[in-house]
């Protein structure tokens, strides 16, 4: 068994300088030792143990020279959404994270998506606080280091920096997470390093790498034992095709080695592709991936944990953040390895017809489980997840679903596109399509949606309901005695309609409203502070009721009950007479509208 380099992924809210730390801490790595002891590979920037050493110089005493971390491979893909393709059988590719925060905006949307996501993954994250250097007034000695530095401040920038880092603590005391300034931690364990920095000056980057080394070397010893010469595990970073070699793999391995003509196994959406390594590429010393010239050389075998791009054919239908697995070649090994790649998938891709619950569509294996595993957290069940566009199938599948249940009739994509013409049916057919690039605003947006869809549906079971209401008959206003009795009436509080039965003040039913007329015209509805004329059958003005007589609607029990769970949509007012009509009715019975 041999001890891996921990894999680290930087991840934040875009613009907060996530690429900017990572090639600060490259340019320093260069600059701090011989040329070469930074390697760019696929995907990763290989930082070994002695180039960590030079750059955080006299900060490396802590450790008493019992370091056995052999170093870091940073995992550099560009962009927010790339860290969540970074998978492994049962949680994320990265042993560790840096979540970089710029210390002037705090936490933004997609820093709090990745912290939703580092959490489900259960990875322990350190927060970079970027951009110190734009504090106003902020000056350093390059020849200190950060603590030093921080205390020559001038008293006043002392207070406004203090300000800052507290109000992040507070933020995250809001999230749930113990948070400090790194040199006044207690306990690795319970409590977030937040270590401020400058990825534009450098400052502060000695101290992040020493925070980091010591957390891996202390708590992911165990998970840092890989067999370096077993068959290899990985995970596809990117698809690509290359001029000369066309669809190549870009992977990363975090067990065992590979070898040009080992066989591999890569999980895919309905059969595994089982193919064999043509070419084993590795970019030239410090050449940039991200850039379309970098230069490649050839290698014959590469040991984990490292980022490697592979040729092989029949690739063309690989997809990004797939588990890929190497054997040797043999029958039962393959099969083998076949059914555990395609369970591994299989755990994230979801077709339950039958079952209730959103449709999730996303454009990797590694979002769609991160999707997923955020609308667990937030017990919002699934019913289908799948890879991909939206389709005339998902729409014809979305209206089977709302069928059954609207509040989860919805589509939630994250990362995928959406043709006009699947916008236009989804349109027409008012059907629910909710597409993000921040799996955060996929769901913030549903979890709106729900909430109005609610509102929506409950106005409507309030508007079929007898409502609370207190009128009485208007002296001088008798317009008919009898068959029907017609008198003008002013409505004090709440609101009748056409066909609401009316109670008198001691409770008995009198009849129902027949019809009501303002200004000589029929309307169905009247309302508070309204006078109008009510036309009543089966009365007599003189008999059951008289003039100046305040009525009451007549309330049916399970309206009573339906109107106390929709209470929030009553006026004060309502709310009023809905307790004089209760307590009416209790006098005759003591447990009416009850249970």
């Amino acid at each position: 068994m041999a001890t891996r380099k921990v894999l680290v992924t930087v991840v934040g809210h875009v613009d907060h300088g996530k690429t900017s730390l990572l090639d600060k801490i490259r340019r320093t790595a260069v600059a701090a030792a011989e040329p070469g002891a930074i390697t760019q590979a696929i995907g990763v920037s290989i930082i070994p143990l002695e180039t960590i050493q030079k750059i955080c110089g006299k900060l490396m005493d802590v450790f008493q020279g019992k370091l056995t971390v052999p170093g870091l491979l940073a995992i550099d893909t560009p962009g927010h959404a790339a860290f969540i393709s970074l998978r492994k059988r049962g949680g994320s590719l990265a042993d560790i994270a840096i979540l970089v925060v710029d210390i002037n905006e705090g936490l933004m949307p997609q820093t709090l998506e990745s912290i939703d996501i580092l959490k489900a993954n259960k990875v322990p994250f350190i927060v970079a606080v970027n951009k110190i250097d734009l504090l106003p007034g902020w000056s350093y000695d390059p020849t200190k280091f950060l603590l030093d530095n921080m205390n020559a401040l001038d008293y006043t920038l002392q207070g406004v920096f203090e300000g800052k880092m507290y109000d992040l603590v507070a933020k995250f005391a809001e999230l749930g997470f113990q948070a400090e300034r790194f040199d006044r931690l207690q306990d690795y364990t319970k409590q977030i390093a937040l270590v401020p920095l400058s990825a534009k000056t450098g400052q502060g980057i000695p101290e992040l790498l020493v925070v980091l080394t010591g957390l891996a070397q202390k708590y992911l010893e165990k998970q840092l034992q890989i067999d370096e010469s077993g068959p290899c595990k990985g995970t596809i970073l990117e698809v690509k095709e290359e001029k000369g070699l066309g669809t190549t793999l870009d992977c990363i391995l975090y067990n065992g080695s590979l070898k040009v003509n080992d066989v591999i196994i890569i999980g895919d959406m309905e059969q595994p592709i089982v193919t064999k390594v043509r070419a084993l590429l590795e970019p030239e010393q410090l050449a940039e991936m991200r850039e379309k010239k970098s230069r490649f050389r050839n290698v014959k075998e590469v040991f984990a944990a490292t980022g490697v791009k592979i040729a092989a054919p029949g690739m063309e239908k690989a997809i990004a953040g797939m588990p890929l697995r190497s054997c040797s070649g043999k029958p039962e090994d393959i099969e083998q390895l076949k059914q555990e790649v395609q369970q591994e998938v299989g755990e994230v891709l979801v077709e339950n017809e039958e079952g209730v619950g959103v449709m999730i569509k996303a454009d990797t294996i590694g979002g769609l489980e991160a999707l997923k595993m955020l609308l667990q957290e937030k017990n919002i069940p699934v019913s289908s997840a799948s890879l991909g566009e939206i389709t005339k199938k998902d729409l014809s599948q979305l209206e089977t679903l709302r069928e059954k249940d609207e509040f989860h009739a919805v589509i939630l994509a994250f990362n995928v596109p959406i043709h006009s013409e699947i916008q236009e049916l989804a349109k027409n057919k008012h059907l629910k399509v909710i597409v993000h690039d921040v799996i955060y605003h996929t769901i913030e947006e549903y979890q709106e949606y729900v909430a109005q869809l609610k509102k929506e549906i409950e106005l409507r079971e309030l508007s079929s309901l007898v409502r609370p209401c207190k009128f009485f008959i208007m002296k001088g206003y008798v317009f008919r005695q009898n068959n029907p009795a017609v008198v003008g009436v002013e409505i004090e509080i709440g609101k009748i309609r056409t066909g609401d039965p009316v109670m008198k003040a001691e409770g008995k039913r009198l009849t129902i409203v027949k019809s009501l007329e303002e200004n000589q015209e029929a309307v169905t509805i009247a309302e508070q502070g309204k006078q109008l004329a009510m036309s009543l059958d089966g009365v007599t003005v003189g008999r059951q009721i008289n003039e100046g007589d305040f009525l009451y609607t007549d309330i049916p029990e399970d309206d009573f009950k339906k109107l106390k769970e929709l209470k929030k949509y009553l006026t004060p007012r309502e709310v009023e007479v809905l307790k004089e009509i209760m307590e009416i009715k209790r006098k005759e019975n003591a447990v009416w509208g009850m249970g």
